[in-house]
């Protein structure tokens, strides 16, 4: 292993000390986070708390304040330029809150940018990547799709295609920024459940959601974020209680349990 290969059994995601400023605001103090294959982390806090500002210090686009970082046990934000880059890519996926396609493309050519980091410099994508991909677009519901001009789509149209870019990545790190953004009821537990699946497969997740009820049924654990620098981390049982997202959202919440799932509504 070299300084810009993945370490074999290094923790997916660590964070050592972490400190993350935006604008003169706090996101986050001493952040003591280790993410390993098979969990399914949940992000919670209220509007302007820096659930997406993390997210991308997590994903080396942004330097941290202070503090460590590393991704398969490459440091970051140094790891995050040069031959490292490919390297993280291979690991870790990013799914931004907002899309954007300056370009006029396919579908399927929209997809086939996620297996880049996957190809040599000068290599052209194989048929083996058109079949990841085209799995991809079938997992989430646009097996139909693949020669759609991408401003054809609808909003949640293009957020579907945006996880299936990602699932052709193939990452073994999944950092979401709200992935339910723009999709109806239905997708949004069909793109959970598949989410779900990956964990299980081995795959870490990492999504900022905004429904405690969706992140108490389908994540393990769970990071709230108070908007001060204060953070609060552990399985989802303990720290998705009504008590903490009276404080994270600064209105009282009533939890209610419904075939084994729990849900919180505004009292």
């Amino acid at each position: 292993m070299t300084a810009s290969e993945p370490a074999m059994n290094a923790p997916l995601l660590e964070a050592g000390q972490l400190a993350v400023n935006i604008g003169g605001h706090r996101v986050c103090h001493d952040l003591n986070w280790r993410i390993d294959a098979g969990e399914s982390w949940a992000i919670l806090g209220r509007n302007g708390a820096g659930k997406s500002t993390l997210l991308a210090t997590l994903a080396g686009l942004r330097p941290q304040h202070r503090g460590r970082l590393s991704i398969a046990g490459l440091a970051l934000p140094h790891a995050s330029a040069g031959a490292g880059a490919r390297a993280i890519a291979r690991v870790r996926g990013y799914l931004s809150q907002h899309q954007i396609d300056p370009f006029a493309s396919t579908v399927m050519e929209t997809v086939l940018v996620g297996r880049h980091p996957h190809l040599g410099r000068w290599d052209w994508e194989s048929a083996e990547d058109r079949r990841i991909a085209g799995a991809a677009l079938n997992e989430v519901d646009l097996g139909g799709f693949a020669e759609r001009e991408v401003q054809t789509l609808s909003g949640g149209e293009r957020q579907r295609l945006a996880i299936a870019q990602l699932l052709g990545q193939e990452p073994q790190l999944f950092l979401l920024d709200e992935p339910l953004t723009h999709l109806d009821l239905s997708h949004q537990v069909a793109v959970m459940e598949l989410l779900t699946r990956r964990a299980t497969e081995g795959a870490a997740i990492v999504a900022v959601l905004h429904d405690p009820g969706f992140a108490a049924r389908y994540c393990r654990q769970a990071l709230l974020l108070f908007g001060n620098g204060e953070w609060l981390a552990g399985r989802a049982d303990e720290v998705i209680t009504a008590t903490n997202m009276t404080r994270l959202y600064g209105h009282p919440l009533r939890e209610l349990c419904a075939d084994g799932n729990r849900w919180f509504v505004p009292c």
